[in-house]
Order: C-alpha cells, then structure tokens, then sequence
C-alpha cells in the first residue's frame, strides 16, 4: 500500500508544480501509510482531510493545515467537495484558486483518484464576486459547524428515518422580522451557551427538532434562537 500512495502522491506532486496550484489536498484517512518521513518537507503547500474530531498522528498534523469533515459516508468526489466548502468558509480557498486534490477510500487503506479543482468554477455559488464573504457576520467555526450537523443530518436522519430542515445563520433580527413562529420556542429560556450550536451536548437536541416543520433561527456567535419559524 505504501508503494502504491508514494506513486499517487509523487504524480500529484508533479501536477501541482506543473499548474502551480494553490496546495496539494490529501485525504489522509485514505491513506494507512503516506510515504512522508516525520522530518521529511512535503513537496508541496499541504492541506491534510481527516473525518471526526480525532486529531491525526503527530509527525502528520505538522505537515500542513489540516480540515476535519463529518464521520459519514462520502464518496471520493464527496470528500473533497466538503474539505473545500469548509475551506473557503474558513479563507484557505477563494476564487481563482486552483487544487490538486488526493483521495480514496478508508476502508481500502490507499489514495487512488487525482482531480484538478478550480475553486471559483467548481464553488461559483460560493466564490461569486457578489459574496466577498459566505461567513460575514458570522463566526467560522459556527458555519463549520452547521455544515457538520447538516452533513450527519443529510446521511443519517434522526433515528433511521430521513428529516429535512433549514438552518438560518446570521442577521437573526432581520429574518425574525420577516417570518412568523409555527410552534412554541424550543430554546426559549436557556442561556446562550445552552443553546449555542458548538456545545456538543446539544447536537442530539438538534437532530430531534429537526424534525419540527420550519426552520432553526442562528445568530452570528451560534447561539439558536429558534426552531421551527416559518419564513
């Protein structure tokens, strides 16, 4: 397997100098041995994918930035769009930015696709001239954070069973003005941190009320405001 990741990775290398790309992404956990040495320079501007919270092995996560994408089911071309989205959120990526991106999958323990990826083609939507900035007013983390929740919601539902929502960030007090209450507040009377979308004991809260029609109202720091507002 070794052998196989050192060829990829030294092909993707060479790609990423030809192009002189923005920086090489690697889908670490595709990858059970990457053919780098612990005092070894990558060979290019690394930015490093790994699934969940758990931190990578030491001599890896000093190789280069690294973004966490949620533990779930994602294809190869999956994996990468997510990395990048929450790349752009953070102001790694942004329009004019070209990738050399490596992946594979887990459970097969070697990297095997190379794909090219010109950020302000692929991502339009979210590097529009028009957008200077998909987080302005609000906090990164809380966009990064979102998107993880969304992402778990989309491949597992609540309890088995598939549920939709709509998540609101930012400008809380302008979308309360323009939508109306379906039910009684769920959140109402917790303190912000509470109900605060980073605090990780209110995920399954989340994933339950998801469940109610009409959307989750969430100011710019993460705290909710509401859930099921009718916009």
């Amino acid at each position: 397997m070794k052998e196989m990741n050192k060829i990829i990775l030294d092909h993707a290398c060479r790609i990423a100098k030809e192009l002189k790309v923005k920086a090489l992404m690697l889908y670490a956990d595709a990858a059970s041995e990457l053919p780098i040495a612990k005092d070894e320079k990558p060979c290019f501007n690394l930015v490093l994918v790994t699934k969940g919270e758990e931190e990578l092995p030491e001599e890896l996560n000093t190789l280069g930035t690294v973004i966490n994408v949620p533990d779930v089911n994602l294809s190869r071309v999956g994996q990468i769009k997510i990395a990048i989205t929450k790349g752009i959120a953070t102001g790694l990526f942004k329009r004019g930015d070209k990738l050399v991106c490596v992946s594979g999958l887990p459970k097969l323990g070697y990297v095997d696709s190379i794909l090219v990826i010109d950020v302000g083609k692929e991502f339009e939507v979210l590097t529009s001239h028009n957008i200077t900035d998909i987080t302005q007013g609000v906090h990164p983390e809380v966009f990064s954070e979102a998107l993880n929740i969304i992402l778990e919601l989309a491949a597992q539902g609540r309890e088995g069973r598939k549920v939709g929502t709509i998540f609101i960030l930012g400008d809380h007090e302008k979308v309360l003005q323009l939508s109306r209450q379906m039910v009684i507040n769920p959140f109402l009377g917790y303190s912000e941190e509470e109900r605060n979308i980073l605090n990780p004991d209110l995920l399954e809260t989340i994933k339950e009320f998801s469940a109610i029609d009409g959307a989750f109202i969430i100011k710019d720091n993460g705290a909710i405001v509401t859930a099921g507002r009718h916009l």
